[in-house]
């Protein structure tokens, strides 16, 4: 068997989305075969992350600087907030470059099953920044999931004494997509939110 230094890297690896046992211990290996050209200049960028990456005050995005970016960008138009859950779906907005606003970043989505209410959430950062004044709209961005859709209606009850107007993304069809390969929620909601043409 492995000393217990590569079952801890394994272990570690195999915490990683998409990596189960089996391609932890092929990561592993390669890293290790790699060790002068992959493995220590990834040991130092993840160390060198870890000390100087910190969430944004502003809008809790990821960033060297605070306030990040985004939000220190003076090209971005403050008037426009998207309220995304996560991190990965404000750098999924971003990498389209067709987004000129700013973000919010919620944490996630309230989940009664997990336990997750209100309170864990970033909603309460998103009313100071409403009430702050200057919002001409909230778009929000959270997934089409259950818990997605829970987390927009009651963002909608909590904003609706800001009378800043809240809109949803689109969901549908796919640009490309073909009707038989699509569930039938998806074609439910394209059917839903047609308009004229």
């Amino acid at each position: 068997m492995n000393g217990p230094e590569i079952e801890r890297l394994i272990q570690l690896l195999g915490r990683l989305p998409g990596l189960g046992p089996r391609s932890a211990r092929r990561v592993a290996l390669h890293l290790l075969k790699k060790r002068e050209v992959l493995m220590q200049p990834l040991s130092a960028a993840l160390a060198d992350a870890a000390r100087a990456i910190k969430p944004c005050s502003v809008c809790r995005n990821l960033d060297t600087v605070d306030p990040c970016s985004i939000c220190a960008d003076p090209r971005r138009d403050a008037g426009l907030i998207c309220v995304v859950e996560d991190v990965g779906d404000l750098w999924a907005m971003e990498r389209g470059r067709i987004f000129t606003g700013l973000y919010h970043v919620l944490g996630g989505t309230l989940s009664a099953l997990d336990g997750i209410g209100p309170d864990e959430l970033n909603i309460g950062g998103l009313l100071r920044r409403v009430r702050g004044g200057g919002i001409r709209e909230i778009i929000v961005a959270t997934n089409a999931t259950v818990d997605g859709q829970t987390t927009a209606h009651y963002l909608a009850e909590r904003l609706a004494s800001t009378n800043v107007p809240l809109t949803r993304l689109a969901h549908g069809v796919p640009v490309g997509g073909e009707l038989d390969w699509l569930d039938d929620g998806t074609l439910a909601t394209a059917l839903k939110a047609r308009r004229a043409l």
